[in-house]
């Protein structure tokens, strides 16, 4: 059955063609909903009301637009919704000072303010660009300072950048999208890239991925966890940058500067008698790892943290432990390993 004929059949009522039709633009949906929700939780729920909303509204689709754009529209007003019931999300390094080096870790905050990283690779994320018009990435796109950085922004420039910029759209589809002008789109766009400007390295991981090639980012992944799993802190420190960050949501607390970082781990992580299993991963379109921590009366390694590294060079810039072992089947980690 072409489009149109599913489509016909979906407006009679007919559900399984409605999934066929939305089905090759679900993974893509998720996606557009995490740039501006900052949350994969977030993410699903809204990409779920989204498609709700389409099923329900499905006869006042004229066609005058594809259906990709009507579905993301539809999507971006749910995400609006959202956004307007719920803290701004936000790492630790946007939420207080870095901690006193000195200071044990705080208690996690109870709250949910914390970004969440990407699976990238799980949900289908392509490479590239998502079309001739748009500037970012799609896995720049997802890059944990890019969606930092989005959610400083207000929910509606938050918007017309992702629909402009990452997916593309041309300013009558943005504004469309959003009842507004295309003056007012480009008005808002421009204040928007001020906004992100301000917060981005000047270089994407994509880049300095690409940059270092497939042999130096084996050799730093090889190494990373050859270290961290004979608990050699000195090896880690040779491998960060002067300034690099240590931050560890849901806690809000968080370290800078080597030292600083080398005596964190040599006072918890790595301290004498831990032992960990470090899996290589794939998040947030960075170098990931899922870290398991031994476990003496499970009598084996137990999901501990996803952590996703942000390089600068060869040198780790920040490295982010998400301390939410519930999210490991995201990324295609299994809960625990056996000796």
């Amino acid at each position: 059955m072409t489009e149109r004929e599913l489509l016909d059949a979906a407006r009679r009522g007919d559900e399984a063609a409605f999934g066929r039709i939305v089905e090759p633009h679900r993974s893509e949906l998720h996606a557009h909903c995490y740039r501006m929700l900052g949350s994969v939780h977030d993410a699903e729920d809204a990409t779920q009301d989204a498609l709700l909303r389409a099923w329900r509204g499905l006869a006042r689709f004229e066609g005058r637009s594809s259906l990709r754009t009507w579905l993301y529209t539809i999507a971006t007003n749910a995400c609006l919704k959202a956004i307007e019931r719920r803290p701004k999300l936000v790492l630790p390094i946007d939420y207080g000072p870095a901690t006193d080096p000195h200071d044990r870790p705080a208690e996690p905050l109870v709250e949910s303010v914390w970004v969440e990283p990407y699976p990238d690779e799980r949900l289908g994320l392509g490479d590239g660009l998502a079309g001739p018009e748009a500037r970012y990435e799609q896995r720049e796109s997802v890059e944990l300072a890019f969606i930092a950085a989005l959610q400083h922004l207000p929910a509606r420039q938050r918007a017309v950048l992702i629909l402009r910029e990452v997916l593309g759209f041309s300013g009558q589809e943005v504004a469309e999208a959003l009842e507004t002008t295309p003056a007012s789109v480009y008005s808002a766009l421009q204040r928007a890239h001020k906004s992100v400007a301000q917060r981005l390295p000047e270089r994407s991981q994509q880049a300095t991925l690409r940059a270092l090639g497939d042999d130096a980012l084996r050799e730093i992944v090889d190494g990373f966890v050859a270290a961290w799993e004979r608990g050699d802190v000195d090896a880690i420190a040779a491998m960060l940058a002067e300034e690099a960050t240590i931050a560890m949501p849901p806690m809000p607390t968080w370290y800078r500067g080597r030292a600083a970082v080398a005596g964190f781990l040599a006072r918890f992580p790595l301290a004498p008698g831990r032992r960990w299993r470090v899996v290589p991963a794939h998040a947030s379109g960075q170098l990931a790892f899922g870290f398991y921590r031994w476990d003496d009366a499970e009598r084996g390694f137990l999901a501990h943290s996803v952590n996703v590294l942000t390089l600068d060079g060869a040198a780790i810039a920040d490295l982010t432990a998400f301390l939410t072992p519930e999210i490991f089947g995201r990324f295609g980690l299994t809960p625990r390993l056996s000796v």
